[in-house]
């Protein structure tokens, strides 16, 4: 082993060390309408948890100076664009690592405004949890409706819903409980059902109820924000199907590997380890794992979300965009996708219009056979359409050039989610999750 490699391999040590505390992250994305205080719950967050230097927070005093306040403007700890910073909104998604005595925290700070909706989307995409906040002021509105909705659509099961500017209202318990009610009955109504369900009377400005619970809100008798994720759980799905996406084949051409051919990419799903039984999409041939690689060093077993090079016994076809799967089952060989899409670009998606479906390094040529409906905030109710335009959510379905290796995006996420490219300019076009396919009778 050559110094380079041990030195890598001492780094892989300590990452996977590092990796064993899978279940002490947390990984969070804040949702809301303009103005209700994302931004400045989340600085507030970092200030009361120590994850802000000292010249941040110097940073942050001088410019709430300038701009006449008498306390820290939070927000400012979070917006980062020159534009975010002049108009004092948030426009790009960001995320944000922080840490207490008792776990590890991703947060993702989200746009609030509706043109933003996309911006949500993919937020969300990789979250646990959902911190919905909702202005105290003005109680559930249009955006409240539609984070719900796209919580629902991502199949985040874990909410917060904090009432924020609780020091507005003077901390009126009745104005907590009409809020409480209104979002209740909503969920009701949307037939979402969330594992986990807080409603949390907040400040964020003054700090009530973040990091601990005070006197002005006595009548709440629940934890504080900190308290409550915290000691939320994270289910790891052991069932899921094992999924290899194969970005690249490794064929030295030396003397010394004369004979090695290794297949470098990402587990997308499950997990695998040497001796493992597997098939190879899409050819269907199978064969067994001889060994797993990183940075060339043997390693007994890789899990989702790595990336590794697998070796297998035998010589079969395996190229970039193969997919090597765990399992002993036929591969579908259906071309139609039904899916849920969130539009991102301009130009509408119309019936019979083509793309580039991609989720990971599976890349084929789709087009789109019907639009079914879209969602209609306004309306809370689904609509018909014959168009999606930018920020629209809408069922569509897909026929695809040739089959994907994918699962429903409600039984497994990694494999129920890809993204739409247009032709023209190579830019992401909509993001879907795959459904199950709908009955049809001959």
């Amino acid at each position: 082993m050559t110094n380079d490699q041990k030195g890598l391999w001492k780094s892989e040590k300590k990452w996977g060390i590092f990796k064993n505390y899978t279940m002490d992250l947390l990984k969070i994305v804040t949702a809301g309408s303009v103005d209700d205080g994302k931004s400045t719950l989340i600085g507030r967050l970092l200030y009361e948890t120590n994850s802000l230097k000292d010249d941040q927070i110097e940073h942050i005093e001088q410019k709430s100076k300038s701009k006449g306040l008498a306390h820290f403007d939070f927000s400012l700890a979070t917006d980062g664009l020159l534009t975010e910073r002049e108009q004092g909104i948030t426009i790009d998604v960001s995320n944000i690592y922080f840490k207490t005595e008792h776990r590890r925290f991703i947060i993702t700070d989200s746009p609030g405004h509706i043109e933003y909706t996309r911006n949500m989307v993919t937020g969300a995409s990789n979250a646990d949890t959902t911190i919905i906040l909702i202005d105290a002021r003005k109680g559930v509105v249009e955006q409240t409706i539609r984070h719900l909705y796209i919580t629902n659509l991502i199949g985040i099961k874990k909410i917060i819903i904090a009432i924020n500017k609780m020091d507005l209202v003077g901390y009126n318990q009745s104005i907590f409980e009409e809020i409480k009610s209104q979002a209740s009955n909503l969920i009701k109504k949307s037939k979402y059902i969330p594992e986990t369900l807080f409603f949390l009377p907040i400040s964020a400005l003054k700090g009530d109820n973040i990091t601990s619970t005070n006197s002005k809100m006595s009548w709440y008798n629940g934890k504080s924000l900190i308290q409550i994720i915290e000691s939320l759980k994270v289910k790891q799905d052991n069932k899921e199907t094992s999924a290899f996406h194969v970005q690249y084949v490794i064929r030295p051409q030396l003397e010394k590997y004369h004979d090695y051919r290794g297949f470098a990419g990402k587990i997308k799903s499950g997990e695998f380890q040497v001796g493992d039984s597997v098939q190879v999409f899409p050819s269907g041939q199978r064969s067994k794992i001889e060994k797993i690689e990183k940075y060339g060093i043997p390693i007994g077993k890789t899990v989702k979300d790595e990336n590794a090079s697998v070796l297998l016994i035998d010589n079969v076809d395996v190229s970039r965009g193969s997919v090597i799967i765990k399992s002993r089952k036929e591969f579908s060989e259906n071309k139609k996708l039904v899916a849920t899409i969130c539009w991102m670009q301009n130009e509408k998606l119309e019936v019979k219009k083509k793309y580039w479906l991609q989720q990971g390094v599976q890349k084929v040529l789709t087009i789109v056979d019907a639009i079914e409906s879209k969602m209609d905030f306004n309306k809370r109710k689904t609509v018909k359409t014959e168009a999606l335009e930018l920020n629209d959510i809408g069922e569509i379905t897909l026929t695809l050039a040739q089959p994907i290796f994918s699962e429903p995006y409600d039984k497994n996420r990694a494999l129920g989610a890809f993204i739409l490219i247009d032709q023209n300019t190579f830019n992401t076009a909509g993001v879907g999750f795959i459904r199950k396919p709908k009955p049809t009778f001959n």
